[in-house]
């Protein structure tokens, strides 16, 4: 595949890359077979970038992914994680928490270094110790080799903004903000252009809502936003098409975003996804399933605490 420049790093990355949470049995219970065959396959095909996080089943991802990295060079693909969040509930984004989450994710993938270590989901903190002691603390962390580029995930594009005008980071990661539903992160672009940040997109499907599976139970779409969406999957369906196609396809069209992660534990899936990519998107059905989600065009809920969110975002 093509690369794209990751803001004012090294590091050129592939339009399409590995989110490793599937393999943390985020979404349903995996085969460990699957799970490590899904890294070799988005490898083989040509994914560079590998995104996990000691949350994604509690340390499960990072311990599978362990496994298969001995197996592949290391000059192959980039390794990203997260520090901070580590169950549902659990957040701890002290400076004594920094130096021992990156130690132990360390070990459990097996590596030396990190290429990119996020702060995660940090609407669910105050933002002032993000930027006082957390990004300080892995700051030392990347002066000491263990990390080569720091910055932060989350949901609310408030959270990114105050981040980005109050600290020095190198990327950042939203989900769930650049989607055929909702494209909110566009916002982003301007703001990481002028300060050289790596802007990174994940999740095209947003939690299943834009594919014709079943949501997962902590979904939080309403009765209408899944009414919409299952209006447009059905006319994507009619079209001989798949919506999921269509998300996928669009997520990864705008080079404003370097790159979009998604990831699964059914190498099947991850091989179609890579077919998918090198297939021309269908701008007529891609207007038409646009103008049947209009009515839900950049819905978003609360996440994290509220005074961290836009006050668009309609709840839950």
């Amino acid at each position: 595949m093509q690369t794209r420049q990751l803001g004012a790093t090294d590091m050129q990355l592939t339009p399409l890359t590995f989110g490793a949470s599937s393999l943390g049995a985020e979404f349903r219970k995996v085969n460990l077979d699957e799970a490590i065959r899904s890294v070799h396959v988005a490898i083989d095909r040509g994914m560079n970038f590998i995104d996990t996080s000691p949350y994604y089943g509690r340390g499960m991802s990072e311990i599978l992914l362990g496994q298969v990295l001995p197996q592949i060079s290391r000059d192959s693909c980039f390794l990203g994680t997260k520090l901070g969040r580590y169950a549902p509930q659990h957040f701890d984004f002290t400076a004594r928490r920094v130096e021992e989450s990156l130690d132990i994710s360390l070990e459990r993938l097996g590596v030396e270094y990190l290429d990119i270590v996020l702060c995660h989901d940090i609407e669910f903190v105050e933002l002032s110790q993000i930027v006082e002691e957390t990004l300080p603390a892995l700051r030392r962390q990347a002066e000491k080799g263990k990390v080569r580029y720091i910055g932060v995930s989350g949901y609310p594009m408030k959270v990114f903004k105050y981040i980005l005008e109050h600290a020095e980071i190198d990327v950042l990661l939203t989900y769930n903000h650049y989607t055929l539903q909702n494209d909110m992160a566009t916002e982003l672009v301007p703001i990481c252009q002028e300060k050289n940040v790596g802007l990174m997109n994940a999740a095209p499907f947003s939690a299943r809502l834009l594919t014709n599976a079943e949501l997962p139970v902590w979904h939080k779409a309403t009765s209408q936003v899944r009414r919409v969406a299952k209006a447009a999957a059905d006319h994507c369906t009619a079209a001989g098409s798949d919506i999921a196609k269509l998300a996928l396809q669009f997520s990864i069209a705008n080079p404003d975003f370097t790159t979009c992660v998604t990831g699964s534990a059914n190498p099947s899936r991850v091989s179609q996804w890579l077919d998918w990519a090198e297939e021309s998107m269908d701008e007529q059905l891609l207007q038409e399933v646009q103008v049947i989600l209009q009515p839900i065009h950049n819905w978003s809920y609360v996440e994290g605490r509220l005074h961290n969110n836009d006050d668009r975002s309609v709840g839950v």
